[in-house]
Order: structure tokens, then C-alpha cells, then sequence
């Protein structure tokens, strides 16, 4: 098995702009510093300065920089506030880098803009008047109020004292939302153009509960990942001596299903990490367990990098006719 690489990596923060992309809003911002930092740079990107596995470690709910004035519009306090962070796991998953593989990870909490969601999974009754964007039929994620920007917090808490001004969607998604799927999708495209192949990992954590196991993987019932893949992350956690669940209570995520095409040799893997395990999960502060917890995960992940990318072509596929994806 391969060993970490030598060398160094890169970190870059920033946002991926593009044409469509506004400038900050003066108003909102020049008395919301958390929120200017958020718009400069709403994701954080550590890669290796040559990359050398088909991999992709992405956390989409650890961000924890919250706008003052998102904190000022909520009914909760700063605690329950963070109830749907998953709270350091891109530390859990930090080890990415050193293993060759890129890792991109939200500054932004999930509360305020959940990038695991489709663009058009938005309540209209959070909003005081007609949104300028376009909005999908009601899921029943949406109904029960998670959304693309949350009504509640995990625990049901509702987050907000009131209504919504009618441009606060467009302006989440498109400060927000839309960079961090622009980068994903950039590094998505790169490592297929560089592997032929490209795998990304989902790095998520899920409220402890009895029957909950350490681990569970969505590959949305081997729709979003190649088996080889699925098989081998399973085997990896459970030498760990972590227990393993496949896709219950998690089948994998917006995320999953969006980047998850095998037949064009793209893979998404969901993977869910009981909180229980490095979590004080009253405080949101880590527990005595985190570093075991981490070194374990990053073990885990040196075996799970290591797969041959023979095993992740597609059969019978044609490099160079990979097929297109789409960032939304």
C-alpha cells in the first residue's frame, strides 16, 4: 500500500467568481465583517502541489463562521444555533493533502446555506415576498423545513425571529451556494482529465442515537459508486475496528446523487460519522476521543485511496468520451 506523499501542499480560501457572481452588497456588509469574509472566501481548498490519487474529500456542513447578521435574525441561541454543523469533521478528514488528494470544505455553516441540497429546494413561506430565483416543487426535505436555507436546526429548532427579505436566496446562492459547487465541480473535471477517473467523498457527521452505527456509507444503493469502491471503504472502517452501516438512515445526499455517475466514471461516496464518537455534543467541542478518532479515519483513508483506478473505470467506458456534469 502506498504511504503518504512527500512534499508539500497548498491551502487556498476564496471564492470561485464568475460573471454571475455580485459584488458584495454595501449595505449588508460594511456592518457584518464574519459575512464580508464569507463572501471573499466561502469555502477553504487544501490540495497537494501535485496531485496523485483520483480523490476528492469534500465537507460540505463543517463551516462555522457565522454572519452577525444571520445571528441577529435568529431566535436561537449561539449553542442550538449550531445544532446542524457537522462540527470539525473536516479536521477528522484533514489527513487528504498528505494522502495526494484534494479537500474542500465549506466556511460557511449549513444553517445558513446548505450546499447538499438542489439550488431550487426553497420554502417561498420563509420569505416575505416573491423570490427572484427559481424554485422547485416541494421535497420533503423542504416541507420538514431543511431546505437549501434552513427553517430549522437539526434538533427542529425553528432559526429565524421572521420572515426573510425576498433577496436573501439569490444572495446566498449565489455568494454561497454556487462557488463551492463551481470549485467542486473544477476539481471534479481536473482529476478526471488527469486519472481518467474521480471519486469524491463526502465527508459528513450524524447525530448519535442507539441504534446508529460508527459509520454509515451512502452510495444512494450503488446508483452513485462503483461496488469496488463502496466494498473497500467498509472493509478499511471495519479493520479500524469501526462498526458499518450502509445507506440507513443515509443514502447519500444531493451531492451524492449530483456527482455520482459511474458510467462516466465519476464516483460519490457519502460517508457519515457517528458523533458520539469525537463529539461533546452538548458543548459542540471535541471530545478526549478526536485524535484517536482522526489518526483511525486517516488510516482508513490511506487504504481507501490506495484502490487501483483500473477498479473505478467504467466498464466498458470510453476515456474520451467521458460525458458532461453539471454543476446544478
Amino acid at each position: 500500500m502506498a504511504g503518504p506523499v512527500s512534499g508539500h501542499f497548498e491551502t487556498q480560501t476564496g471564492a470561485a467568481c464568475d460573471a454571475d457572481t455580485p459584488s458584495h452588497d454595501s449595505e449588508q456588509t460594511t456592518s457584518d465583517s464574519a459575512l464580508t469574509a464569507l463572501i471573499d472566501a466561502p469555502f477553504r481548498l487544501v490540495r497537494p502541489l501535485k496531485q496523485t490519487v483520483p480523490f476528492i474529500f469534500a465537507s460540505p456542513h463543517s463551516g462555522r463562521v457565522y454572519p452577525e447578521s444571520f445571528v441577529r435574525q435568529s431566535r436561537l441561541g449561539p449553542v442550538t444555533l449550531r445544532r446542524s454543523e457537522d462540527a470539525f469533521v473536516e479536521d477528522l478528514f484533514a489527513a487528504a493533502a498528505g494522502l495526494g488528494a484534494a479537500c474542500i470544505a465549506a466556511e460557511f455553516p449549513r444553517a445558513y446555506c446548505d450546499v447538499n441540497r438542489a439550488p431550487g429546494e426553497l420554502d417561498r413561506e420563509m420569505f416575505e415576498g416573491a423570490l427572484s430565483v427559481n424554485v422547485d416543487t416541494p421535497t420533503a426535505r423542504v416541507n420538514a423545513g431543511l431546505g437549501v436555507v434552513p427553517r430549522i436546526v437539526r434538533d427542529g429548532a425553528e432559526i429565524y425571529r421572521e420572515r426573510l427579505p425576498p433577496d436573501e436566496a439569490a444572495k446566498r446562492l449565489s455568494h454561497f451556494y454556487r462557488p463551492y459547487h463551481t470549485q467542486l465541480l473544477r476539481l471534479v473535471e481536473e482529476t478526471r482529465a488527469q486519472f481518467g477517473v474521480a471519486v469524491v467523498i463526502d465527508c459528513h457527521s450524524m447525530p448519535s442515537a442507539a441504534a446508529v452505527p460508527d459509520i454509515v456509507l451512502g452510495d444512494r444503493y450503488g446508483m452513485a459508486a462503483t461496488p469496488a469502491l463502496t466494498r473497500r471503504a467498509e472493509r478499511a472502517f471495519e479493520r479500524r475496528a469501526f462498526t458499518v452501516g450502509r445507506n440507513v438512515p443515509y443514502a447519500g445526499g444531493y451531492t451524492t446523487q449530483l456527482y455520482g455517475h459511474p458510467a462516466r466514471g465519476v464516483h460519490a461516496l457519502q460517508v457519515e460519522v457517528n458523533r458520539a464518537l469525537y463529539l461533546d455534543e452538548e458543548r459542540i467541542v471535541r471530545s478526549a476521543r478526536f485524535e484517536d478518532i482522526k489518526r483511525r479515519i486517516g488510516e482508513v483513508m490511506l487504504e481507501l485511496t490506495a484502490l487501483e483506478p483500473a477498479l473505478l473505470q467504467p466498464n466498458g467506458g470510453n476515456r474520451s468520451q467521458p460525458g458532461a456534469l453539471a454543476a446544478e
